[in-house]
């Protein structure tokens, strides 16, 4: 079976510092795979460029069969948190995503109410986001990203922030998507999330991959 996601031979520096050397990886669907590593190792790098936000210096990307840069810019089936996820402070969580789903106008608002209630929030909470905590947030960037219905997944620590509770529900969220025939490529630097988790698990360390 040809793998949703391909890096082949990627490279990418900034300023003539190498953050990613030569990464050769290959993702197959319907798995968890984890990617973990030091801050600094190249990571969120990496995942930028899968999802078209970066161009990398050499090599290619494909995801779900489209070469991203070419036949696309950015692969349309993916949903992404990446970093800490960015919200409109002043404005409740329904309508920061109601706002974001505007944008491609391919979804109700009965499924962003829906997504936010997979995730642990209230749809009718008129909270402003800059009030949520860092694990609220999380769980927004979280139905930011399943809110299309993507079939790819790639999450960026999406642990951070969460108590124990959180990250219980966290991993039963995670696994309940794969069951679901998603693909996940888990980012994170918990050896116990990943070991817990993953199908396949790729650990970054200077920019290199093993």
């Amino acid at each position: 079976m040809e793998p949703i996601i391909k890096v082949e031979h990627v490279s990418k520096s900034f300023k003539g510092s190498q953050v990613l050397n030569d990464i050769n990886l290959s993702f197959e669907k319907g798995n968890i795979h984890g990617i973990i590593g030091r801050n600094g190792s190249g990571k969120t790098v990496l995942i930028k460029a899968i999802c078209g936000f970066i161009r990398p210096d050499s090599g290619a990307i494909t995801v779900d069969g489209k070469l991203i840069g070419t036949d696309v810019d950015f692969p349309q089936n993916v949903g992404a948190i990446i970093e800490a996820p960015g919200f409109l402070p002043s404005i409740s969580a329904f309508k920061n995503l109601d706002y974001l789903a505007s944008l491609r106008g391919v979804i109700r608002k009965e499924d962003i109410r829906s997504a936010m209630l997979i995730v642990g929030l209230n749809p009718d909470e008129k909270k402003h986001v800059g009030k949520y905590s860092l694990g609220m947030k999380q769980r927004l960037g979280l139905a930011q990203a399943i809110m299309e219905n993507p079939s790819i997944l790639i999450l960026d620590e999406p642990m951070n922030g969460l108590d124990k509770h959180g990250v219980s529900e966290m991993r039963t969220l995670l696994l309940r998507f794969k069951a679901e025939g998603k693909t996940i490529l888990l980012i994170s630097h918990s050896s116990e999330d990943i070991g817990m988790l993953c199908d396949t698990v790729h650990e970054m360390d200077n920019g290199f991959i093993s």
